[in-house]
């Protein structure tokens, strides 16, 4: 399997496209810039499978409906944040200036819970790792020891929580109990910035003192 990096979006939020010798793709996050996306998916005529979301913040849906127009996929978010999708205020889109407002149009599905999730032949391990925003969601491969945390953990950094639904206890709990038990050598690739690991984190990360 093969990951595709993506700044996207206003704010170059990290998207993530994987896909596999196969051919088959799954696209999460992307947070803007849909023509970046389609592009890479015709250059190397790639079926996309879905579209995946850690949460439903703006900068990490904004290129849903310019996907959407040309591959209809469905879009995967968590049960808590599935209205967040079509309303402005809720996904943040609406509350800061110079933002176009965003309603997805498109074949929305529902998850939830810590299980296995598979799409085609990928199959995650799913984690609820809330704090950020209510629905927060990442999503664990082992077998390529990597973690797609969304705004969760950052390097040397976590997710804001001033945020409406953010709670700072939730996400300290979140991380120390989904994510810091991960093994140590865990790339962490999250939404914004570098990637880094759960051991780098665990040792340095000031936020996680006492952790």
């Amino acid at each position: 399997m093969e990951v595709i990096q993506m700044p996207l979006g206003p704010l170059q939020t990290n998207g993530y496209l994987l896909h596999n010798e196969r051919k088959e793709a799954i696209m999460i996050d992307p947070g803007g810039n849909p023509e970046k996306v389609l592009s890479f998916l015709e250059n190397e005529q790639l079926n996309l499978m879905a579209i995946v979301l850690t949460h439903a913040h703006f900068d990490h849906i904004g290129g849903i409906n310019g996907i959407l127009e040309q591959r209809k996929v469905p879009v995967y978010v968590h049960k808590k944040e599935e209205e967040w999708l079509i309303d402005p205020a809720k996904n943040g889109s609406g509350r800061f200036a110079g933002i176009t407002p965003i309603i997805v149009n498109g074949n929305i599905d529902t998850i939830e819970g810590d299980k296995e999730f598979q799409i085609g032949s990928f199959v995650f391990h799913m984690l609820e790792t809330p704090g950020h925003s209510p629905g927060s969601v990442s999503f664990y491969l082992p077998e390529e020891s990597v973690i797609f945390s969304g705004d969760v953990l950052f390097q040397g950094s976590v997710g804001r929580t001033d945020l409406p639904g953010g709670n700072t206890d939730t996400l300290l709990k979140s991380i120390h109990d989904k994510l810091l038990v991960l093994p140590d050598e865990t790339i962490v690739a999250n939404g914004h910035g570098p990637a880094t690991t759960i051991g780098d984190e665990k040792e340095s990360n000031p936020f996680l003192n006492g952790f």
